[in-house]
């Protein structure tokens, strides 16, 4: 098969002679046939290469395979990968060019060769047929494409919402779908988070007691880690172990009497160090694992949780005594993620230093023995609530210093966690977010990448949606399509344009759409990040964006609603984009750049408005299919949400107004703007359960509806009907 388009070069570059026409018309009208690619025999290479051929089979054409050792000239795809090329275009980087013969993708790595033959997958199955794929060259932009999985057996959070996943995650046909998404979208490592996941992969040669499996029931679960890290090895992606430290098995903690807290899995409390015997299990346990699962990339640790009563030092001590020195004795180099000290003193709740970080670096830089690569050391982008802010303004615990990159580190690399404890049923989709987040990091060489996901939210099973015609998926993730594309696709090539998700679009919902759509999201997405960068969330139970409330007692099951007294007063984050409403009005100005509450709303109603046009233009097209109609249900919903923000702002500005001056006009205005918000607030209502089976399981006692919340958003007009003399507030319970 020809390529017309390196034909047509040829004849305008030459003469335009009639053999050279009949060569092109004869291009042009060949029948879908077999495309032969040559390319290296390797695991990441047949992963790509089977997703190169189904994509061609949709065109209808037929891959056939070569290898380098077995070479064709007459390849029409040939695969290479230069080592020499790795200091162009990176481990992860690769080249299209477009040859007379047809296409050449040549890379400095396996896995850069994989990302090509993907990229290629990718526009085929787009719609671009591969002879014209155009010429172009990709270095990735950061190394670290990180997403964070929390496992939900010996799980962080304990509660029906997190155990109902675990058959999901222990079905490995859900781990290849998993995988699959990550490498299509360029994630290339996969962080596994749990209190104490060891005795699930090995059972303790000096602590056998520490396992509470049978030999036929642990077989099981080797079977699962096996499977699954060979997958993601198979598609260039590492993977790491993360646990929050000082937990041993409930088993282990029973038979010997220590660490009690492993068997309640509280993983907060005032407790220092349990002793030398949890401390020689811990660095036994870390090295058996890395000498059986050779698969397994790294460790990683979180130093905060259970470490109360502890100080820095001792907390930083005993790292050295448990992961490190058993990353020492292993058989195999490892590599590490460092999650830097979530408190600077004995308290367990958070707090920062710039000298605890100098110390903290101190270690990092003094690590040697079979910690390969960087360390990675990682920080939570504006705590728990990273889609909030592209700006960065607290880490876990407060303020960050720059004594991690000042002067620049050798040994280590920063990555950022953008937590996402906001928005788990409707869908999400801003890559302008995105890309200015990476703006952000600019210059910033000591920057390795992001790491995205949630604490609260397990992407497994689809417990949320209604079964349908609408439904077209299967699992949690495949909901939030959209999320995973722009995060792992903009962190790898910020310069991918909108026009390739506007392409992902129509290729779900039909040619046409995918402008308009992505326009929409872009508008809609807005809402929620306005939210969370105006209300300042810290740890991940304080800030719930989508349901306009917060758990109490730090997750024991509590939630209240931001009422508008709360709301008046609430702190913002982002301090240079936004003011509150009660330092507004006591000021009765904003400082330059700042956007006022009231230009807030206008913002909010705005875009809004502009999403819904959208909408209501994709619906006025003809008729809308299921699966599209679920998906402008969320623009929709987001909108509801948005205009319910924007009339709660108008509606606090004037209340806390006429609560300043007793202005009773200002405090009638307010009431009339609660009555509309109620109104937004209730087609929120409508339109969050129409695809979606509310109320479900939440981490808070209530399964959560905005339905549910009804009353308490009708409360916020009688707190504002009050007399203006009376600021005491109401009584009554906040579910």
């Amino acid at each position: 098969m020809r390529d017309t388009r390196y034909v047509r070069r040829f004849i305008v570059k030459h003469t335009t002679s009639l053999f050279a026409v009949l060569v092109l018309a004869r291009a042009a009208a060949l029948p879908a046939a077999e495309v032969t690619v040559r390319a290296p025999d390797s695991p990441m290479l047949r992963f790509a290469l089977d997703k190169l051929g189904a994509a061609l089979q949709r065109q209808g054409d037929v891959l056939k395979r070569t290898t380098n050792q077995a070479p064709d000239p007459g390849a029409n795809i040939a695969i290479t990968v230069e080592p020499a090329l790795l200091a162009d275009l990176g481990a992860d980087g690769f080249r299209h060019l477009g040859t007379f013969q047809g296409l050449k993708i040549v890379a400095g790595s396996e896995r850069g060769a994989m990302y090509g033959v993907l990229d290629l997958a990718g526009q085929v199955r787009l719609g671009t047929p591969w002879q014209q794929v155009p010429d172009r060259a990709v270095k990735s932009r950061f190394e670290f494409r990180a997403i964070k999985f929390n496992l939900p057996w010996a799980a962080y959070r304990t509660s029906p919402v997190i155990e109902q996943h675990a058959a999901t995650c222990r079905d490995l046909k859900f781990w290849e779908a998993f995988l699959d998404m990550m490498a299509e979208n360029r994630f290339n490592v996969l962080t596994l988070w749990s209190l104490h996941p060891f005795h699930y992969l090995v059972r303790p040669k000096n602590f056998p007691e520490a396992c509470p499996f049978s030999d036929a029931e642990l077989a099981e679960w080797r079977t699962l880690w096996r499977g699954l890290l060979a997958m993601a090895k198979e598609r260039g992606i590492e993977t790491y172990l993360i646990n929050w430290n000082i937990f041993v098995s409930p088993e282990f903690s029973r038979a010997h009497k220590v660490a009690p807290w492993s068997v309640q899995g509280s993983h907060i409390g005032p407790e220092s160090e349990p002793g030398d015997l949890v401390v020689r299990y811990t660095k036994e346990v870390v090295t058996q694992v890395l000498d059986e699962y050779p698969d397994l990339t790294g460790l990683g640790v979180t130093l905060g949780e259970r470490m109360g009563g502890m100080t820095p030092d001792q907390r930083r001590d005993w790292l050295a005594r448990t992961f490190f020195a058993g990353i020492a004795e292993a058989r195999r180099p490892a590599k590490f993620i460092y999650r830097a000290p979530l408190s600077a003193d004995t308290r367990s709740g958070g707090s920062t230093s710039e000298e605890n970080d100098r110390r903290t670096r101190a270690q990092i830089e003094s690590l040697t023995n079979n910690i390969t690569g960087p360390v990675y050391v990682e920080f939570k982008h504006n705590w728990s609530h990273g889609h909030s802010s592209p700006d960065l303004f607290i880490v876990h615990g407060g303020p960050l210093s720059e004594a991690y990159w000042n002067p620049p580190p050798t040994r280590h690399k920063v990555v950022w966690t953008m937590r996402n404890e906001d928005m788990f049923i409707l869908r999400w989709g801003q890559p302008d977010f995105v890309r200015e987040f990476i703006q952000r990091q600019s210059g910033r060489d000591y920057v390795g990448g992001a790491i995205i996901g949630s604490e609260c939210y397990i992407p497994a099973l689809d417990y949320l949606s209604k079964d349908g015609p609408h439904k077209t998926w299967r699992w949690a993730f495949e909901r939030q399509w959209l999320f995973y594309a722009v995060w792992g696709q903009l962190l790898y090539d910020p310069a991918t344009p909108d026009a390739r998700f506007e392409a992902m679009f129509e290729a779900r919902f039909g040619r046409g759409a995918g402008q308009d759509l992505l326009a929409a999201w872009k508008r809609a997405s807005q809402v929620p990040l306005h939210f969370a960068s105006f209300h300042r969330g810290t740890w991940d139970g304080s800030l719930y964006t989508e349901g306009f409330f917060s758990w109490t007692d730090r997750g024991k099951g509590g939630r209240t609603f931001f009422d508008i007294d709360s709301f008046i007063g609430h702190p913002v984050l982002d301090t240079k984009r936004y003011i509150n409403i009660a330092d507004y009005v006591k000021a009765g100005r904003v400082p330059p750049g700042v956007m006022s509450p009231l230009e807030l709303a206008a913002k909010l109603e705005q875009d809004c408005a502009t999403a819904m046009e959208r909408v209501a233009k994709l619906r006025a097209s003809g008729k809308v299919a299921p699966a599209l109609d679920c998906e402008l249900t969320d623009l929709e919903a987001w909108c509801a949400y948005g205009n319910y923000f924007a009339g709660k702002l108008r509606g606090g500005v004037a209340l806390a107004q006429a609560r300043a001056n007793s202005d009773v006009g200002r405090q009638r205005l307010a009431v009339a703007e609660l009555e509309k918000a109620l109104a937004h607030w209730k087609r929120l209502a409508e339109l969050g359960a129409r695809f979606n089976q509310l109320p479900v399981l939440s981490n808070s006692r209530q399964p959560f509806s905005w339905a549910s919340l009804t009353p308490v958003v009708e409360r916020d007009i009688e707190l504002a009907k009050k007399p203006l003399g009376e600021r005491r507030r109401d009584a009554a319970p906040n579910p």
